[in-house]
């Protein structure tokens, strides 16, 4: 399946931070600006992201887009309203198609990897799924190079349609997957769908280091500021301010690069990108037009390398772990 290089999300914007106005004029923008893949979650805003999107694009060809969308996160207070159980894959995706007013979804990703349900009672129920004709691929989001790998053993060993994707987070300040998830991924034919490439707006430049009022309207002052904590340090700011002014002086916006950069991963196959205004998707699609040089790449990479929250090797606690 072909996707298109940016991704249109609605993780955090539809039926939270903006009104369902602007976030039907977003996704406009989205199609106007060439991007056909949406990507959104049975969990955000408790299924009313899906909701919003679906009515959003009620009227578009659906064959002209790709719709994907998750499933493990609790959607409901009843313990089978959450994981990977047979149970809760099949009643998500009959709930995520009926918010999404399709009849399939393009792809159905698996939002993180359950310690609990067997993998290969996920694994069958996501082939069945395939196989009644209600998603074209599966995929999944988060899962460590061994979760990827013993999915796709399994796969094989068993018959079942493989995953064909991973939605990490992945930008210039967080690499983690390159170490061990790419090169796998790069062998087994898997591609990485990214998301936060901008870093949460931290690396368009726009916040200033030394504990300053966020502006207005960013995503910092919003309810997931708190969740930001770790990029809003100075030890982040500061290298982002050195990157954001070797990217004006090439004549770039910060966030083209930024984007850029991802894209050019050839296990990158899409980044996710999010709006609460539609100019935001027009200055992103500038991104697909800038051609990096590698000794641009060289420099802006020695100027974010300073903390160690660039190491590959570098991880948080699945307590204070950012979730998409």
């Amino acid at each position: 399946m072909v996707v298109s290089a940016l991704a249109y999300g609605n993780w955090i914007t539809h039926a939270s931070q903006i009104e369902e106005e602007a976030a039907i004029t977003c996704v406009e923008a989205a199609l106007d600006a060439g991007i056909t893949t949406f990507d959104t979650a049975d969990a955000y805003a408790i299924g009313g992201a899906e909701s919003v999107l679906g009515r959003a694009l009620k009227h578009v060809r659906r064959d002209s887009i790709e719709i994907f969308t998750k499933v493990y996160w609790p959607t409901g207070p009843n313990p089978n309203n959450r994981g990977l159980s047979r149970k809760h894959i099949i009643e998500s995706l009959h709930a995520s198609l009926e918010r999404l007013q399709t009849d399939h979804v393009d792809l159905l990703q698996a939002h993180r990897f359950d310690y609990e349900a067997p993998l290969e009672e996920a694994m069958r129920a996501f082939d069945d799924l395939v196989r009644q004709g209600k998603v074209h691929y599966v995929g999944v989001s988060e899962w460590t190079a061994d979760q990827i790998a013993e999915a796709l053993r399994l796969a094989d060993e068993m018959g079942f349609d493989r995953i064909v994707s991973n939605q990490p987070q992945f930008s210039l300040l967080w690499r983690v997957i390159e170490a061990e998830v790419v090169p796998l991924c790069q062998k087994e034919g898997v591609g990485q769908i990214v998301w936060s490439p901008l870093a949460q707006g931290v690396l368009t430049g726009k916040y200033a280091p030394g504990g300053g009022a966020p502006p207005a309207g960013s995503r910092a002052t919003g309810p997931e500021g708190e969740e930001m904590s770790w990029l809003l340090r100075d030890e982040v700011l500061e290298p982002v301010q050195a990157y954001a002014a070797l990217c004006r002086e090439a004549g770039f916006t910060p966030a083209a690069v930024a984007l850029a950069w991802v894209l050019q991963n050839q296990n990158v196959s899409s980044a996710i990108i999010g709006a609460s205004r539609p100019e935001q998707i027009a200055e992103n699609a500038k991104a697909l037009d800038v051609v990096l040089e590698p000794d641009f790449v060289e420099a802006i990479e020695k100027v974010l390398e300073p903390t160690t929250l660039f190491d590959p090797a570098f991880t948080f606690s699945p307590a204070s772990r950012p979730e998409n």
